[in-house]
Parts: structure tokens; C-alpha cells; sequence
């Protein structure tokens, strides 16, 4: 897996890249701004960029607006926000798609390995939500939606899909077995209207119909 980097302190920056050097993750570039890694994104092709939401020369929202840039120009990449910050506007654009997509606060993040995972998981086309971001972007919203169907634990089901978790990750999260948790999603699915089709293709549906409504804040 390849990655590239934009993180304006470069401690973090060069912190970042060697531990992700150490567990066998390719950092063809680690960049201080939003230009560079416009650049070094279209000259590595990397599978996934992370980025930073507040880079030079302003340090507002250059990150977050270099990957809507990256999202459009190079959809194969996958994009992984890593920040401080919790930013709705423009992070609600890029889940217009939450394929190949990733929100994750530093201060959150205790784990390398986790930090892999999150990244092969956008590499592949999934997703890695933060809880705290999910419940930031979906509480945003003050629209009524077929979600209002679902039940607590549907709900709780349906944002751990949302921050990119495997089935049997969310049976051990709430102690039951992985069949309880199928029966679970195909509520989910049925409740939400998604036609029978391939379940990867569905979750995908299911988790941008949970995320869609912060477009309305």
C-alpha cells in the first residue's frame, strides 16, 4: 500500500511516515501543504492521502479543499482527513460518495495498527469514520429520514458500518454472535428501501444514506 502525507508540522509529518515505514506502508511523499500534495498525488498515484484540514498559507480548510480537488481529479485515490478539527461544510461533500473515504481525529487515534487498518480499508473502497465525527456530521441534521425506522441498536449497527467496521468487529463490540448482526443489517437494508443487490454495494447505500442528511446544516 502507498500512501501519501500532508501534515504541515513536520514532527508529526516524519513521525507519521516512519511509523507507518515500520509496518510495511509506502510513504512515497510526506508534504507540508496543499499544493505539494496535489502534486505528489498526481506523480505517485498513492492508494490512499492523508491530509490534514488546516495547512499553510492560512491554516483554515486548504486540506479539505486540496482533497475535494483529489477526490475529483484522482478517484482512484482514497482520501483519509486527519485532524484535530471537526470540520462539516466541506467534509459532507466528500461523503456524498464515502467510498474510498476516511475522517479520523489525532487525538483519537492510540493505535498504529488501527491506523493500518483504517487505511486498508479505504484502499479497498471502505470506509473509517470516527465516532465522534459521525455524531458531529449526523447531528447536524434536523431533517426527518427513513432512519427515524430504524431501532437503537439498528442505529448503533448502522454507525460502526459507518466508521467502516467488519461484521465480526460489530458482533464483539456488542457481544452476539455475527448472525445476530446480519440479521441487524438486513433490517437496516430493508428499512432504508435498498433493493437486494451485492451487500458491499448496499452497504455502501446504506452508510451515505446515514451520512447524507449533514448536507442539510
Amino acid at each position: 500500500m502507498r500512501v501519501v502525507i500532508a501534515e504541515d508540522s513536520a514532527l508529526l509529518r516524519d513521525g507519521l511516515a516512519q511509523l507507518l515505514q515500520l509496518r510495511d506502508v509506502e510513504v512515497a511523499a510526506a508534504v507540508p501543504d496543499a499544493e505539494a500534495l496535489l502534486t505528489a498525488v498526481a506523480e505517485h498515484a498513492p492508494d490512499v492521502a492523508v491530509v490534514d484540514i488546516r495547512l499553510p498559507p492560512t491554516q483554515t480548510d486548504e486540506g479539505v479543499r486540496a482533497a475535494l480537488r483529489l477526490r475529483a481529479e484522482h478517484p482512484g485515490t482514497g482520501i483519509l482527513l486527519f485532524s484535530q478539527y471537526v470540520e462539516t461544510a466541506h467534509a459532507s461533500r466528500l461523503l456524498a460518495d464515502p467510498s474510498g473515504f476516511g475522517y479520523l481525529l489525532k487525538e483519537r487515534v492510540a493505535d498504529i495498527g488501527e491506523f493500518v487498518g483504517a487505511l486498508e480499508r479505504i484502499a479497498a473502497g471502505g470506509t473509517a469514520l470516527d465516532p465522534e465525527v459521525v455524531a458531529q456530521l449526523f447531528g447536524a441534521s434536523r431533517r426527518t429520514t427513513a432512519l427515524d425506522r430504524l431501532t437503537p441498536r439498528e442505529r448503533e449497527v448502522l454507525a460502526l458500518m459507518a466508521e467502516g467496521r467488519a461484521n465480526h468487529t460489530i458482533a464483539t463490540t456488542f457481544t452476539v454472535t455475527e448472525r445476530a448482526v446480519e440479521k441487524h443489517i438486513a433490517n437496516i437494508f430493508a428499512k432504508l428501501d435498498l433493493p437486494p443487490s451485492q451487500e458491499g454495494h448496499r452497504r455502501v447505500l446504506a452508510v451515505l444514506r446515514y451520512l447524507e442528511s449533514t448536507k442539510a446544516s
